[in-house]
């Protein structure tokens, strides 16, 4: 008898969940399936899950694909039912290909290919609402959403579209989704759209993708213009879609903690804040290649902005900008200064120049500072007059931190408004604003 185990969360159970633990079944005479606990989940960064752990039980048991459930509740487990259970093969989907060679040495590993098309038929017969996502462009960031989008319950990743349709193949096959050469076809294919294409383009596609009812997340910065990000949002608005602007730092759970330390009086009347993000990039980098659109500030400005306004606030009395340029003309280091009617803010933003990249929120009482990667905030220190009077806070970051918004995404897609707050309509069309008014500058700097 050849006996087979696999293991999965096997939430709101759809299509692809079925389709793999039939391929599992088929592997052999005798099918175990873990079914990973409340607390395993969370252990390990799933996100968003729905169902009760018995209702996922059952719903695995409905398949008839399984001769045996078990629950899984460690990181150690697999090895442990591998022996204990006498398991010639073990088996997962294709996106977790490689993580589990080392098993390799107790039994055969096999990754099956995941199902490529989730049905939205077969979802809304069932009840359920699992969200089909559509990626636009793929670059790095978009590579590092597949994953991250794994890990939140309720969305399944359906495919990609670049204009160029050999690094849509390429992508698509790296991680087991569609291409689509017609960008019609991923439309009609999704029910979110997730943005992260150059800058210069994300106007034309978000606007493109609320027109066809689909709900959007963009990467930053979402516009560079003002006016178009006030069309957009009211476009939203208009058709009762969710649009989202990607600024991982806002929704992950240390900023949000930060920013209730900083804003809770700890530390007084808050009169400063210094937000800083560096890192050197080559040349040949999509960053530093684009003369009009690239360089440091529209490419992390974003990150650095989002504190300064969500302490701060929209209505700023004064900014400007000092910037250093490459022999190009594009800029490798950027220090935006923003004036308020109580206190100052400094953004810095480098990409061919390395500085402490650090945020200081200072107060009447006292001071924050956050080291680097503070936009990945998950340790910060509350210091005072007195060098020995320190408090010290602390909070998990998972992975990349894109499951985050992803994850307030859906809840909002669903209709849970609470997390609104944390990257506001103002907040997105402020920054968008400022991003005018910097490229404005350089214009005009290169005209004189």
């Amino acid at each position: 008898m050849i006996r087979v185990i696999t293991y999965g969360t096997f939430d709101l159970l759809h299509e692809g969940h079925y389709r793999l633990l039939e391929r599992a079944k088929r592997l052999g005479d005798y099918l175990i399936v873990g079914v990973t606990s409340e607390e395993y989940d969370q252990t390990r960064g799933k996100l968003n899950v729905v169902d009760s752990l018995m209702t996922r039980i059952e719903n695995v048991k409905r398949t008839g694909f399984a001769d045996e459930i078990i629950v899984e509740e460690s990181p150690g487990q697999k090895f442990q039912d591998i022996k204990k259970y006498n398991i010639d093969i073990f088996t997962v989907g294709s996106d977790w290909a490689g993580q589990f060679d080392y098993l390799k040495d107790y039994c055969k590993v096999v990754y099956l290919d995941r199902t490529k098309n989730i049905s939205s038929t077969m979802l809304r017969m069932k009840g359920m609402s699992i969200q089909r996502i559509g990626i636009i462009g793929t670059g790095r960031i978009a590579n590092r959403f597949v994953p991250e989008a794994a890990l939140v319950s309720g969305v399944n990743t359906q495919g990609v579209y670049n204009p160029h349709l050999e690094s849509a193949q390429l992508f698509a096959d790296k991680w087991g989704i569609n291409a689509y050469e017609n960008i019609e076809e991923l439309y009609n294919a999704s029910d979110i759209i997730y943005v992260a294409s150059p800058h210069e383009t994300h106007y034309e596609y978000i606007k493109q993708a609320l027109e066809h009812g689909k709900h959007v997340l963009c990467e930053k910065p979402m516009c560079l213009n003002k006016s178009e990000s006030e069309k957009l949002f009211e476009l939203a608005r208009q058709k009762g879609l969710v649009l989202f602007e990607g600024i991982k730092t806002a929704y992950c759970p240390g900023f949000i903690k930060l920013l209730g330390i900083a804003c809770g009086g700890m530390i007084g009347a808050i009169r400063d804040v210094e937000a800083c993000f560096t890192k050197l990039e080559g040349a040949d980098k999509r960053e530093l290649k684009n003369i009009k659109y690239g360089g440091s500030f529209t490419e992390l400005g974003s990150y650095c902005l989002l504190p300064i306004l969500k302490i701060f606030g929209h209505d700023y009395e004064d900014i400007r900008f000092e910037t250093i340029k490459d022999s190009r003309g594009i800029d490798i280091y950027t220090k935006a200064y923003l004036r308020y009617p109580n206190g100052l803010a400094t953004a810095i933003c480098g990409l061919g120049v390395k500085s402490e990249g650090r945020l200081l929120i200072s107060g009447t009482k006292g001071y924050i500072v956050v080291e680097a990667p503070w936009w990945k905030t998950n340790y910060f220190e509350v210091h005072r007059e007195n060098p020995d009077d320190v408090e010290r806070f602390s909070e998990r970051f998972l992975g990349e931190g894109l499951r985050y918004e992803i994850s307030d995404l859906l809840s909002t897609i669903n209709g849970d408004k609470k997390k609104d707050f944390k990257l506001t309509r103002g907040d997105s069309v402020t920054m968008a604003g400022i991003m005018e008014n910097f490229l404005h500058q350089q214009n005009r700097k290169e005209q004189e």
